[in-house]
């Protein structure tokens, strides 16, 4: 009767969801308001013992129009939520057979509370407190909420759907402030709200998170995530060994296809029946079923995706496959279910994931560790370089300084010395003088001539300090270019290496030193010592004077020794010195070698130009020779031309006077005879004024041949010996 009493609240409650339904969630309101009589139907199941016979009469009505399997379905869901606790004590198996059929849609939200115990969880109070708070999230959940199930009317846009999801999402960053709001959630909370109202849609999702690993994969490492993928890749290298090595071919990564199906339990990547199937077993059982179906899918679809690229197979993956779902879930279940999965192998590659995170964790900490060491190396480095080139720059400073008063110490023992000259040189001319003033009483004569010598001695001694002191005014600029040239880059390396070489011998030098100190002292107390204990020696038995000797014998003896090894420091020193000249000295005479092998080179390559300068030379006066035979050879091509031409002048002058002639006679002729007399008078001159343009043109050509011979016979004269003046230069 119980049972009876109970279906009669449920069979109110589904006509009501399927009126919804059919409204196509027409008002929000109401839809609110049948999700909370979902939750109130099943404390009406709980209380349904206490119900009157009554109730038969009601719902033999209303069950009147569900056939006979879907009554057997109900009446055995609601004995199961009416008896939940020991049914599924007693009824495990069964109850795992009842949820992978499938939970009937009106009973799925009261299901879905009892499998994952959260019902009567205290966080629900808290529920209207939380959405009167702030969340850091709220702009990321606002912009994201129109991309969660863009296409069902419970979340169009500007709905309660978007309200309610919004307010879930903003209570939960709250309530778990590390993992805050991930995008994949929101399809998880959205499948929750189309089943029941908010506030047990928040608990639901609450516990989801705690209890379903769902919090370690929304984490923002998501090192939960890359677990899954590597079981599931692990999975795929064992049952599916051929669509492995295509997808390690087309480098196609786990991540590219199955992150989803971990992140909402295959809610966008499935149609909504066959996902909501699947999120019933999830319920129960967690995500082995992820597993199982991704396994089964890629196991159903292996002949197609081996055919495929990298584009092809995510294609594949976003179209071909939740097309073939759309006829119904129940052969991808039964698939899932028949593919090997061992939870211990899980727990084993769980290890395997961990000791290879954790080694990589480890070795990012060394690769830190080592960078801030690298950093700090690098930074002392810098500091040390730093404090050698001002080390070496002091150096240098000094060693220039030494140079330059070396230098200044010379020239001023040669300005001494020219002192000292110009000093004989004033006491002479004082000797001179007195000798002037005795020579004024001797005669004239002799006493010029005498002044005469002595003016042309002084002129002499003159001259030479002049020159002397050229000469050091000379050596001075000398010294200072050189003070101004700075040493190349090979002195400075090498004085570098000496400065490094004599700091090493210093610290070795100041650390003895310190060891020798260190000795000093201990001697020094030990000394003290012996000193208290010998003063109340007399007042001592014979032992205790035999031990008191033995101890300053033993001071003595280290007192020896600590003179032994302070000679040993200082010979240690000296050899450290001699071994510090004679490398000065090794690297002095390098350089000197450096700079005979310079200078042999120099000599080289100096003979070389000189032969080839040499070679040049009589290149040169070849060609020279050569072209003077040739000038000569067309100068007396150009004679012969023109005595030629002087010939034919003087044969065409011939032929004029000739026609001049004939031009006589033939006046005389025409005289005596008028007949063509005119005629050949105008041949004549015709004839004439041919020859004289002849001789015109001989005579221009003439003139043509003299100036090339004269033009070529300057340039000869001008161009060879300026040729030889080039050569000799070179």
């Amino acid at each position: 009767m119980s049972l009876i009493g109970g279906l009669v609240g449920l069979s109110g409650m589904v006509i009501c969801w399927s009126y919804v339904e059919r409204e196509a969630h027409a008002c929000c309101v109401c839809v609110s308001r049948l999700l909370e009589t979902d939750s109130k139907s099943l404390r009406s199941v709980n209380g349904s013992r206490r119900n009157s016979v009554s109730s038969l009469v009601s719902s033999s009505s209303a069950s009147s129009n569900l056939s006979h399997l879907e009554e057997d379905s109900w009446i055995l869901w609601g004995r199961i939520v009416n008896e939940w606790e020991d049914f599924r004590k007693k009824n495990e198996k069964q109850l795992k057979d009842l949820v992978r059929k499938g939970i009937p849609h009106h009973f799925r939200a009261i299901v879905w509370q009892l499998l994952c115990d959260a019902q009567n969880m205290p966080i629900k109070d808290q529920y209207s407190e939380l959405l009167k708070m702030t969340s850091p999230c709220e702009k990321l959940i606002r912009r994201d909420i129109a991309r969660t199930y863009p296409e069902h009317d419970f979340f169009k846009e500007d709905s309660l759907g978007q309200e309610v999801l919004f307010n879930v999402m903003k209570a939960y960053s709250l309530v778990d402030r590390e993992v805050g709001y991930c995008q994949g959630s929101a399809f998880i909370v959205g499948l929750l709200l189309m089943q029941m109202p908010e506030e047990e849609a928040f608990c639901v999702f609450v516990k989801l998170m705690q209890d379903y690993r769902l919090r370690e994969l929304f984490k923002p490492s998501m090192a939960e995530l890359g677990l899954c993928m590597y079981q599931f890749e692990c999975m795929i290298q064992e049952l599916l060994p051929d669509l492995h090595i295509h997808f390690q071919a087309q480098s196609f990564h786990t991540s590219m296809y199955a992150s989803s199906w971990f992140l909402t339990i295959f809610l966008t990547s499935f149609p909504l029946s066959v996902a909501t199937r699947i999120f019933d077993i999830f319920m129960l059982e967690g995500l082995e079923i992820v597993f199982r179906v991704g396994l089964a899918i890629l196991q159903m679809n292996q002949a197609e995706l081996i055919q495929l690229d990298m584009e092809g197979m995510l294609q594949y993956f976003q179209r071909v496959i939740p097309h073939q779902l759309e006829s119904g879930p129940d052969k991808v279940i039964l698939a899932a279910y028949n593919v090997k999965y061992n939870a211990k192998k899980m727990k084993k590659l769980e290890k395997e994931y961990t000791t290879i995170k954790t080694k990589e964790m480890e070795e990012q900490v060394e690769i830190k560790r080592l960078r801030t060491e690298n950093r700090l190396l690098k930074q002392r480095i810098d500091t040390l370089e730093k404090v050698s080139e001002k080390e070496e720059e002091k150096r240098l400073n000094r060693v220039t300084r030494a140079q330059e008063a070396e230098e200044t110490y010379l020239v001023m023992r040669e300005l001494a010395t020219v002192r000292q000259q110009s000093e004989e040189a004033t006491a002479q001319l004082a000797l001179a003088q007195s000798t002037i003033r005795d020579l004024q009483q001797r005669p004239l004569l002799e006493s010029i001539l005498q002044l005469e010598r002595e003016l042309v001695q002084a002129r002499l001694k003159e001259a030479e300090s002049q020159c002397a002191l050229k000469e050091m005014q000379d050596k001075i600029l000398d010294i200072e270019k050189r003070n101004t040239s700075l040493p190349d880059d090979t002195n400075v390396v090498r004085l570098q290496e000496e400065l490094i070489a004599v700091k090493l011998r210093e610290a070795e030098a100041v650390l003895g030193l310190k060891e020798l100190r260190q000795q000093v002292r201990d001697l020094e107390e030990h000394w003290q010592r012996h000193l208290a204990r010998t003063a109340g020696r007399w007042k001592d038995n014979p032992r205790k004077n035999a031990v008191s000797e033995l101890q300053d014998e033993l001071m003595s003896v280290r007192l020896r020794e600590a003179e032994a090894q302070a000679e040993l420091r200082e010979t240690r020193q000296r050899m450290m010195e001699l071994e510090t000249q004679n490398q000065i000295h090794s690297n002095q005479l390098r350089r000197a070698e450096q700079e005979v092998r310079g200078f042999q080179e120099r000599v080289t390559m100096l003979t070389a130009q000189n032969k080839g300068l040499h070679v040049q030379l009589q290149e040169i006066k070849r060609k020279q020779a050569e072209i003077e035979c040739k000038n000569k050879e067309e100068v007396m091509a150009v004679r012969l031309r023109e005595a030629d031409n002087i010939a034919a002048m003087a044969e065409l002058q011939q032929q004029i006077s000739e026609l001049e002639i004939q031009k006589e006679e033939g006046k005389v002729q025409g005289q005596l005879n008028n007949t063509d007399s005119s005629q050949y008078i105008r041949d004549l001159k015709d004839q004439i004024a041919e020859l004289k343009h002849e001789v015109k043109i001989y005579r221009i050509s003439n003139r043509s041949y003299r100036f090339d011979s004269l033009t070529l016979t300057l340039s000869l004269q001008q161009s060879g010996p300026s040729l030889i003046r080039l050569v000799s230069f070179k």
